[in-house]
């Protein structure tokens, strides 16, 4: 029995306001809301870099005050990667004056998304750059040694992502470039060569007018040399070949958007970087034979659902390549295809792929 059985009719129990128990808010701070404020009054400024959390925009792009802006990223954007390239919503003091801090409350809808992952295993992507339309992969015909191979890699990668690709050989006063270049013949790739007499910035620079354009390549193979040649107040840092390992020095730390002043108009120059490796565990597998134009062509040839391996039965590609009808490169192109999607077919039939 409860007491309040005990009680007659008249002895029920009154309560009042002071019976309620409240919980006090010991940080004494207004109770969170999901109701973000709308921004309205924000500005669209361009990400040029991204340094330790901080976030150095550009304000007023294109206009006679555009000036640069120190800035953070909201909470709710923790969870968002914020890189070079993004177009960002900022609002607070956006003066850009000594000791202000703009804050990144949004970041606008984006038209490309170059990413790499550790290896072709690794679903983790890293984001390199956002919203850039070309590719100029930068490799030296010497010194480093050219790594055909870590170029195709470069190429699936920017068709995956919808960027054209180029590229620029570097110390040809060192070697010919002739064999490495004999690799890529039939692709649709313009290509530049470049000395350390001659190097062609006119004709680089032409292709960057009207474009943000990243550049990437392995450590050591002169891109830092060339940016700071294209954009001279840049002064990236540049490094030497181990004569003992091959390798380049990493020197360029940070991607950073640079402006390009050209005869023809302005355009970014988007430095990354060096990497030895760009794996792409985050391409769409169907995406590869892409990067490879010529043998795109004849694949649509192939039975359907040919995988192009060396044991594909009746593959329009492998006769080509075995009738000699693609030229010296034909093998080699065909080598470097079957090797990703060999690696995609593997990891496709691991274990919870």
């Amino acid at each position: 029995m409860s007491w309040l059985d005990d009680l007659g009719d008249d002895d029920e129990p009154e309560f009042d306001e002071a019976d309620v128990r409240v919980r006090p808010n010991p940080k004494a701070n207004r109770p969170r809301t999901k109701r973000r404020p709308a921004h309205s009054d924000a500005e669209i400024a361009r990400v040029l870099g991204v340094d330790r959390g901080r976030y150095t925009v550009l304000v007023d792009e294109d206009l006679p005050n555009e000036h640069t802006v120190l800035a953070t990223r909201a909470r709710e954007l923790r969870k968002m990667p914020i890189v070079t390239g993004d177009r960002a919503r900022v609002v607070g003091d956006t003066s850009g004056d000594e000791g202000t801090l703009a804050r990144i409350v949004g970041i606008e809808e984006r038209t490309s998304l170059l990413r790499r992952s550790a290896d072709d295993t690794d679903q983790v992507e890293r984001v390199i750059v956002a919203n850039a339309d070309q590719m100029l992969v930068v490799v030296a015909a010497a010194d480093p040694e050219p790594r055909p191979r870590l170029v195709d890699r470069y190429l699936v990668a920017a068709l995956d992502a919808g960027i054209r690709p180029l590229l620029v050989v570097t110390k040809t006063d060192l070697a010919d470039p002739a064999e490495f270049l004999a690799h890529f013949d039939g692709l649709d790739l313009e290509v530049f060569t470049s000395g350390r007499e001659e190097m062609p910035l006119q004709r680089i620079g032409a292709a960057l007018v009207g474009h943000s354009t990243v550049f990437v390549g392995h450590s050591g193979v002169g891109k830092s040399t060339l940016v700071n040649a294209l954009v001279p107040d840049a002064r990236r840092a540049t490094g030497h070949v181990n004569e003992v390992t091959g390798r380049g020095r990493h020197t360029s730390s940070s991607t950073v958007s640079l402006r390009y002043r050209g005869e023809g108009g302005n355009g970014w120059v988007i430095d990354t970087p060096g990497v030895r490796s760009f794996g792409l565990g985050h391409v769409d597998p169907a995406n590869i034979l892409r990067a490879f134009t010529d043998l795109a062509e004849i694949a649509e040839e192939c039975p359907r659902g040919c995988t192009h391996l060396p044991d594909a039965p009746d593959c329009a590609i492998v006769e080509a390549v075995a009738e000699g009808r693609l030229g010296p490169g034909g093998a080699a192109r065909l080598d470097s295809l079957q090797r990703l999607l060999e690696t995609f077919a593997k990891k496709a039939q691991e274990p919870g792929a």
